[in-house]
């Protein structure tokens, strides 16, 4: 089989390159003539770790290769992944404009069979309305519009990690419905998938209804687990507990597990808050709420702003004449994506207050000033109190705060001597409660992590220091 992925975004990308990658001859079909000039090139629009590698090999093996054109792309395919991007509309619905103007471009393009694979992360309900835009157009041609099946095979990949889960997928999802090719496209999607069934079944199979769904209550459900362990952590700041404590004891349960109780300053990306509003604006349109899912919305847009609720209890909420340090812009490690990412809410709540703010990040930092520059088209001065450091102790010289806002490795294991002498104050309000308060305590260091704290947390004068009297104050004193 000959396989055509249709978006070369982030999911187009990562399905294109690993499928390459398991011998199969793809071409990536994109409009932006741009993008695809600067993948011919070996130029990868993404920071993806493993990414740019196996493009670079497979293209040179001609395994893969890139193109605008979208009649040669589409005959080239026996299977066309639809993988272009569904954001939100206005109201929270997904928006399937570009999924359905991808519908319409093939059935102005179709000559024979084809499977047409729905990748992008739809609501329930789109293989019907992709199936009606293509046979739209086919009917217009004056051919059949039984040329072709519709089916459904959600990403489930994690950026930063989405080659591996590609690679190596807990599980295969597939709805295929009954119909008159049914036994056709199983077969195409069995053969396609085959490599990661042979020693043991990974593909759950299902209809397509089923397949759409799937997507967002996965998501969902470790949206709700995030936002669940940020109250506790909430709580536990409260009582004087320590949510890593917690964290460790509920997770030991094994019907609970380990995976997703890691409490925080909430959690961003394309995927989980996209998908949370699509499903709750899914059920509203059906008659129905979603009350857990609305619930984990709200206790996350919140969550954003706690560690600037930490900070303003220690230090006002006027932080003019403060210099706040940021590490970590993008909303998660290994990637450069600052979608929903909880650094804009932060910082813009810092500026706004009047903080100088010093921020690092090892790979978002032109992204970040991008979405800033966005999230402040309104208030553009503020802009002239935010610098971007081109490190991570930069960031620090001067500091009365730092934020660790992103759990980047190389922010796990900083030397703290070093942090105290550029500070202007020893404190540090962990949003990814990455350091251990008791052992910071003995360093000197204030510490005030979600739902884990030390004393110096609360005993520390965060005053801001008098200026020096000058020699005329001096001579009549």
């Amino acid at each position: 089989m000959r396989v055509t992925v249709i978006g070369s975004g982030y999911v187009g990308l990562v399905t294109g390159a690993c499928l390459s990658d398991l011998g199969f001859k793809v071409v990536c079909l994109d409009k932006d003539e741009e993008k695809i000039r600067a993948l011919q090139e070996g130029d990868v629009p993404i920071y993806e770790p493993g990414l740019k590698e196996v493009l670079t090999r497979n293209r040179a093996d001609g395994r893969i290769r890139f193109t605008s054109d979208a009649c040669e792309a589409i005959e080239h395919g026996d299977v066309l992944f639809i993988a272009v991007g569904t954001p939100p509309a206005e109201d929270g619905s997904a928006d399937l404009g570009h999924v359905l103007s991808v519908a319409a471009t093939i059935g102005r393009h179709l000559k024979g069979f084809k499977l047409v694979v729905n990748k992008s992360t739809v609501p329930v309900g789109t293989a019907d309305k992709v199936r009606a835009a293509i046979s739209h157009e086919l009917v217009h041609r004056g051919m059949s519009p039984d040329l072709f099946d519709v089916v459904s095979n959600p990403e489930f990949l994690k950026e930063g990690a989405a080659i591996d889960d590609f690679m190596r997928p807990d599980r295969i999802v597939v709805g295929v419905d009954e119909g008159l090719h049914h036994v056709r496209s199983r077969r195409m999607m069995g053969d396609l998938y085959a490599s990661f069934n042979r020693h043991h079944a990974r593909t759950v199979w299902m209809d397509v209804r089923s397949a759409e769904l799937t997507k967002y209550a996965a998501n969902a459900m470790l949206a709700a687990r995030i936002s669940f362990m940020n109250e506790m952590a909430n709580l536990a700041d409260v009582l004087g507990a320590d949510v890593d404590h917690i964290r460790r004891g509920i997770g030991a349960d094994s019907r609970i597990g380990h995976s997703f109780l890691y409490a925080g300053c909430g959690y961003g990306g394309s995927c989980f808050p996209k998908d949370t509003q699509a499903l709750v604006n899914t059920a509203k349109s059906h008659g129905h709420s979603m009350s857990v899912v609305s619930a984990t919305e709200l206790v996350n847009e919140r969550q954003k702003t706690i560690l600037v609720d930490r900070l303003t209890q220690r230090m006002g909420s006027d932080l003019t004449g403060r210099k706040i340090a940021v590490w970590g812009l993008a909303f998660k490690p290994n990637t450069d994506d600052m979608r929903e990412a909880p650094s804009r809410v932060v910082i813009r709540q810092l500026l706004l207050r009047g903080a100088q703010v010093s921020a690092f990040d090892p790979v978002a930092g032109p992204h970040a000033l991008q979405a800033l520059r966005s999230d402040l088209r309104q208030e553009p001065h503020l802009l002239e109190r935010f610098e971007l450091a081109t490190s991570d102790m930069q960031a620090l010289e001067g500091a009365d705060a730092l934020m660790v806002l992103t759990e980047w490795k190389n922010f796990h294991n900083p030397d703290f001597e070093a942090m105290k002498a550029l500070m202007r104050k020893p404190f540090i309000l962990d949003g990814r409660n990455l350091y251990n308060p008791e052992a910071l305590s003995e360093l000197g260091v204030a510490y005030q992590g979600v739902g884990r704290r030390n004393d110096l947390a609360q005993l520390m004068d965060f005053s801001l220091p008098t200026e020096a009297p000058n020699a005329a104050e001096l001579m009549n004193a």
